[in-house]
Order: C-alpha cells, then sequence, then structure tokens
C-alpha cells in the first residue's frame, strides 16, 4: 500500500472493480486473439509481455498495437471483429481470479459487504465471462460499456453500480489499473485505488493518477479497507 494513502471519508459498503486487469487476469485470452488474428491476416504473433500491458485498452488498442490500424483506416473492421469473435469462442480458456482475489471476494461477502463490476467491456462479451467463472450471479451489479451511453471515465456507470449496489456513492470504493478508472471514481465522488498487479504499462505513471492509494495485491486492497473502517 502507498505510504500516502488516506481512508476514506465514509464506511465502505459496496467494494466495484474493473473487470480486465483488477478483478480478472484476462490478458492471456485476448493476447490469445490477438495472436489468432495476427496470424488469420498474415501477420507473426507478437510476445505475449508487449500485449498484457495494453488488454485493459481494448479492441481498438489491441488492433492499434497489432496492425498500426486506426478505426478509420481500411481493413481495420475485419480484423476487429475477427479478434473479438476469437475472443469470445476463448473468453476463458485462461482467464483467472488474480491470486488473492477469489479470498477477498469471500472476505467481503462474510462481513457484509457487498462488490460488484464497472467495466467498458462490452455486455456480449462482460456477461459471459463472468458466467463462466460463477462470479455474475454473486455481483450486486454489473455495468458494462455500452449499459448506459457514457463509459468511463464519465461518473455515470459508476452511479448506477452503486444505486443497484444499494450504496451512495461516498460508500463504493473503485478499484481499477488504468487512468480512467481513477478519474471514473473521483468523478463519481468514490475513493479509488489503483491496481498495480493490472496491466499497467512502462510509460504510466499511477502515483500522479489522483487516486486514495495503491495496492500491490487484492490482500492490500482489505488492508486499505480495514484501515478505512477502523479510522470511522
Amino acid at each position: 500500500m502507498s505510504p500516502s494513502s488516506k481512508p476514506a471519508d465514509k464506511r465502505i459498503r459496496t467494494v466495484l472493480f474493473d473487470l480486465d486487469g483488477t478483478l480478472l487476469d484476462t490478458a492471456p485470452d485476448l493476447a490469445f486473439a490477438l495472436n489468432e488474428t495476427l496470424r488469420k491476416f498474415g501477420k507473426p504473433a507478437l510476445p505475449y509481455e508487449t500485449i498484457r500491458p495494453v488488454v485493459s485498452h481494448g479492441g481498438i488498442a489491441l488492433i492499434k498495437l497489432g496492425f498500426g490500424l486506426n478505426p478509420d483506416d481500411l481493413g481495420y473492421q475485419p480484423r476487429r471483429e475477427y479478434l473479438l469473435e476469437t475472443y469470445r469462442q476463448n473468453i476463458a480458456r485462461e482467464t483467472r481470479l488474480f491470486p488473492g482475489m477469489s479470498e477477498l471476494l469471500d472476505t467481503l461477502e462474510q462481513q457484509g459487504l457487498n462488490w460488484g463490476v464497472v467495466t467498458n467491456k462490452p455486455a456480449w462479451l462482460t456477461d459471459p465471462l463472468l458466467m463462466e467463472m460463477r462470479l455474475f450471479d454473486r455481483a450486486a451489479a454489473v455495468i458494462s460499456g455500452d449499459t448506459l451511453t457514457e463509459r468511463k471515465p464519465h461518473p455515470a456507470p459508476m452511479l448506477l453500480a452503486c444505486e443497484r449496489a444499494g450504496s451512495q456513492a461516498h460508500e463504493c470504493l473503485y478499484v481499477g489499473d488504468a487512468k480512467r478508472d481513477i478519474e471514473a471514481g473521483i468523478n463519481a465522488g468514490m475513493p479509488t485505488l489503483v491496481a498495480l498487479f493490472g496491466y499497467i504499462a512502462e510509460e504510466d505513471d499511477p502515483h500522479g493518477w489522483g487516486a486514495d492509494a495503491l495496492v500491490e495485491t487484492p490482500k492490500g486492497i482489505f488492508e486499505w479497507l480495514t484501515t478505512a473502517q477502523e479510522a470511522k
């Protein structure tokens, strides 16, 4: 936990997670899908280490990484469609909860807290993934990138998740591994943590994102919560 961490203003009742790179380690399956797409369209596969930091940013970023194409470029759309369909067919091939996350979720539930997911991943990928991982029915809220017209860093998805979980924004903690995650939480008026175990690129500066703390492991999330609750 960062030495600069500070407790939340109110007691936390709900913990909300980003999906890719925070709750779930989805990088192996997304990397597989990108490399299958590269092979399909006549390009060599990329090393996993090159792909991992990019996967939190979705299909647009992966196609940009693999092919150097933007959404308006010729050839972008068929590559993106192939990538997403390949990923959908292999959505839980190697995806796992990050080490320690299963214990964290169990502990939250045992202590009477609930938890949910706010992701920019579309629902047609989010929902089946969470179902495959046997997490969908446990979540108090699942807000995907197309649940509303707004996406993170806009606060609207965050506030909807709070509403569905039965908590006020100041009673929710948001944990994510990207700058937009922290911006979304701050914009919604909730405390935030950076998941340093997620998909953070070398050029990222998570210490400058304005989060309440940075945590190295899911256990660090619980430690921060404990400190915050005891401070009340």
